[in-house]
C-alpha cells in the first residue's frame, strides 16, 4: 500500500482522514478524487495543498474514464471511499440524485478498480443502513439492514454492491458502518455545526420533533483512525461497525452545545418532524476493538469541548459557507493547474 485514492475527500470526514493519513504515514500518496458539490470544502486542506504527497483532482466518480485515468496515471493500489450524498434531508426532497451518485457511483468505481486491479477497496457506509432501534440493544455486523430514507437506501445498496463483487469476484472490498460523526470542518447544516453556529448568531435553534431522537457520537479523528485499522488490518470481505458507545438524545446536546456557550435555552425551536425519522441508533463496536484493537480515544465530554472551539476559532470558515463564498476557493486556486 503506496499510493491511495481517496473519493470525496474534501468533505467532512474525508478531509480529516486525508489529514489524519499525511501526518501518519510520510511515505503514502494520497489523491483527493472529489466532485465538489455542496459538502465539498477545498478550504479543509488549504494547509497540506502544496505537500508533495497530496495531489487533488476535481471528478465525479460516475465518470468511469476519468475514474481509470487517475487511477494509472497515480498507480493507484487503495482507494477509500467516502464521496457521497450524505444528508438524510436533502434525500427526502431530491432522491434522484442519491441514487445516482450513491449507488451508480459506487458500481462505477468498482468496475474501475476491478479493471485496474487494486489491492483494497475500503468503502465508508453509516449505522442508518439498520433502520431505527428500539429503547435497548445495539446493531451488530449481523443485523438486518433495514434503511428508512432514500439517504440510507442508497448507502445500503452500495455496500451490498461492495460484497457482491467480493463474493462475484474475489474482488477485494471492505466496508465499515460508523455512527454519527462531530469535529471541525462538518458542513454547517448538520446537528452540532447547525447548533454551534445558530447559537454564535443567537439564531433560533431548530430541533425536529420532540428533540428525543438518540445517537451514538463518535469524534471524527477516532473515526479516521478506525478507518485507519481496518485499512491495514481488516479482512477482505468483512463488515466492521464503528461506534463511540456514546448515545445521546438530540435536546441533550442541543442543550449542551448551549450551556458550553453560555447561550438560553430560550434559542431553542421545536419544529415539525422531519418524515421518517429513526428514533434511535446505537452501535455495537466489539468486533472491530476484538479483531483489530480499536477504541476510541476521546470521551464526548472532550471532543465537544474541542469541537465548539474549534467553531469559535475558524468562524471566517463557517461564515464563508453559509454565504457560500467557500465556492470560490477552487476557481481561485486551482484553475490555472487544470
Amino acid at each position: 500500500m503506496k499510493n491511495i485514492l481517496i473519493t470525496g475527500g474534501a468533505g467532512f470526514i474525508g478531509s480529516n482522514f486525508v489529514h489524519f493519513m499525511l501526518s501518519k504515514y510520510s511515505n503514502y500518496a494520497i489523491v483527493n478524487f472529489d466532485a465538489l458539490t455542496y459538502a465539498g470544502n477545498l478550504e479543509n486542506l488549504a494547509s497540506i495543498e502544496n505537500n508533495p504527497q497530496y495531489r487533488f483532482v476535481k471528478g465525479d466518480i460516475c465518470n468511469k474514464d476519468h475514474v481509470i485515468s487517475v487511477l494509472r496515471d497515480n498507480s493507484i493500489d487503495t482507494i477509500v471511499h467516502f464521496a457521497a450524498e450524505s444528508h438524510v434531508d436533502r434525500s427526502i426532497s431530491g432522491p434522484a440524485v442519491f441514487v445516482q451518485t450513491n449507488v451508480v457511483g459506487t458500481q462505477v468505481l468498482l468496475d474501475a478498480a476491478r479493471e485496474i486491479g487494486i489491492e483494497r477497496f475500503l468503502h465508508v457506509s453509516t449505522d442508518e443502513v439498520y433502520g431505527s432501534l428500539g429503547t435497548t440493544g445495539f446493531f451488530t455486523e449481523e443485523s438486518s439492514i433495514r434503511p428508512n430514507s432514500p439517504y440510507s437506501a442508497s448507502k445500503a445498496s452500495s455496500d451490498m454492491l461492495v460484497m457482491a463483487y467480493h463474493h462475484t469476484f474475489g474482488f477485494p472490498g471492505l466496508v465499515t458502518r460508523c455512527s454519527n460523526n462531530y469535529g471541525p470542518y462538518q458542513f454547517p447544516e448538520k446537528l452540532i455545526p447547525l447548533m454551534i453556529t445558530n447559537a454564535l448568531n443567537d439564531r433560533s435553534l431548530p430541533v425536529y420533533g420532540d428533540g428525543l431522537n438518540v445517537r451514538d457520537w463518535l469524534y471524527v479523528e477516532d473515526h479516521c483512525s478506525a478507518l485507519d485499522v481496518v485499512l491495514h488490518k481488516g479482512t477482505i470481505g468483512d463488515v466492521y461497525n464503528i461506534g463511540g458507545h456514546n448515545e445521546w438524545k438530540n435536546i441533550d446536546i442541543v442543550k449542551l452545545v448551549l450551556k458550553e456557550l453560555g447561550k438560553p435555552e430560550s434559542l431553542i425551536s421545536f419544529v415539525k418532524d422531519r418524515p421518517g425519522h429513526d428514533r434511535r441508533y446505537a452501535i455495537d463496536a466489539v468486533k472491530i476493538k476484538n479483531e483489530l484493537g480499536w477504541v476510541p480515544a476521546y470521551q464526548f465530554e472532550v471532543g465537544i469541548k474541542k469541537t465548539i472551539e474549534w467553531y469559535l476559532q475558524n468562524k471566517l470558515w463557517w461564515e464563508r459557507i453559509t454565504s457560500g463564498e467557500y465556492k470560490k476557493y477552487y476557481a481561485a486556486q486551482y484553475s490555472e493547474r487544470e
